[in-house]
């Protein structure tokens, strides 16, 4: 194993779960989603109540927060919380990341809907609606002189956020780097996009709704969720990190259609490939999983793992079943649950895959793919490894 060079930190997060690491992994070793069903019956994973409430207690503030899209709130609550316990030196070189799959969904489809009903838009529309309103709104309540990048990569934002971080930081241009990635995307245009994949879950999903790494599910569960979570990424720091990042890897795979993936899963297949590599290694203990509740998202990550560590299959999870697929932040949140089962050693398994515990919890990948037939995969390492 290489020598860790750039380390997470610090973490904030807003999700399903709940607002802080305590109440997170709380819910994390309850055996009960946190789905819900809202209007039509859908199923969604909004915010706990917890976190809801700091998101409304931001717009209390006044401008600029309660005109901001709710996306963008979510991405400044959670970098206020990974930075809240820091100094924040006006000296450094700061860079800031966040990715968004969908951006600023609820303020883009009120404006759309006043625009074809006659109405006429406020002037703050567009500035509100750009994708770059993410991160440089994060920069701006921080007030940090910082490198400011938004950017869509669909479900692989969030990784792809901290690829750059931490391509920014060992290039040198970069002392600290804040990554990670939010999603609000509970609303009705792009609830209405997810069920025209047919792929949503159904209404009479039970207690369980979404069903990811079920893999003799017969139906697709695929279930939306909100929320966001951020990352302070540093090298050469006098404290220890949360984790170390020590391998990261992409891959590509040709397209047959918008939201095609291979059953072999390739892109996957590359990306761990080149993550293992770049950590020198060649197992890791667990996996945190992209898949979506999807039946042939799910088969096509599982064949792919199986391929690469055909000598000693990982332990694997994921959140989805619990939160739902939170597109450009899901991977963030993978991120966190990783970060946790590394700091507590403790496995979270998964209601459907029956496995064996790993045996040791040093090394922990995170995957995650987009449309596009992009993937990204991170291995993260346990501060006992350094």
């Amino acid at each position: 194993m290489k020598k860790p060079g750039i380390g997470i930190m610090a973490m904030g997060s807003l999700s399903a779960l709940g607002s802080d690491s305590a109440e997170v992994w709380k819910s994390y070793q309850e055996k009960a989603s946190h789905l819900t069903q809202g209007a039509d019956d859908k199923w969604v994973g909004p915010l706990a109540h917890t976190a809801a409430k700091k998101i409304e207690a931001l717009r209390a503030k006044g401008k600029p927060y309660n005109r901001l899209d709710r996306s963008t709130l979510l991405a400044i609550e959670t970098a206020q919380q990974a930075t809240s316990k820091i100094s924040l030196p006006a000296s450094a070189h700061w860079g800031v990341n966040m990715g968004s799959s969908r951006g600023a969904t609820e303020i883009l489809e009120n404006s759309h809907l006043r625009h074809i009903q006659g109405t006429d838009l406020s002037p703050n529309t567009s500035p509100l609606t750009t994708l770059g309103n993410v991160s440089s709104w994060v920069a701006q309540v921080l007030g940090i002189e910082a490198m400011s990048i938004s950017h869509s990569v669909t479900c692989s934002s969030a990784l792809q956020a901290i690829a750059n971080g931490i391509t920014w930081i060992e290039a040198g241009r970069c002392d600290h780097f804040l990554a990670g990635g939010t999603e609000a995307p509970l609303t009705p245009f792009t609830m209405a996009q997810m069920e025209a994949l047919r792929i949503y879950a159904p209404a009479e999903g039970g207690p369980l709704p979404c069903r990811a790494l079920d893999l003799q599910k017969e139906k697709n569960t695929m279930v939306l969720g909100e929320g966001a979570a951020s990352f302070l990424l540093s090298k050469g720091s006098d404290h220890e990190p949360l984790a170390w990042i020590i391998g990261l890897g992409y891959g590509m795979e040709p397209l047959s259609s918008p939201t095609s993936i291979s059953g072999e899963g390739v892109a996957l297949q590359k990306a761990m490939l080149m993550a293992l590599k770049d950590a020198a290694i060649d197992q890791v203990d667990v996996i945190v999983s992209h898949t979506p509740g999807t039946i042939r998202g799910d088969q096509a990550e599982y064949h792919a793992i199986q391929q690469v560590f055909s000598k000693r299959f990982p332990a694997i999870t994921n959140n989805k079943w619990k939160i739902g697929h939170t597109l450009g932040a899901s991977g963030a949140l993978s991120v966190e649950m990783a970060i946790l089962m590394l700091q507590k050693q403790q496995f979270i398994p998964l209601p459907f895959l029956e496995q064996p515990e790993p045996e040791q919890l040093q090394t922990v990948m995170i995957n995650a793919t987009g449309f596009g037939g992009n993937a990204i995969s991170l291995i993260l390492a346990h501060q006992a490894t350094s």
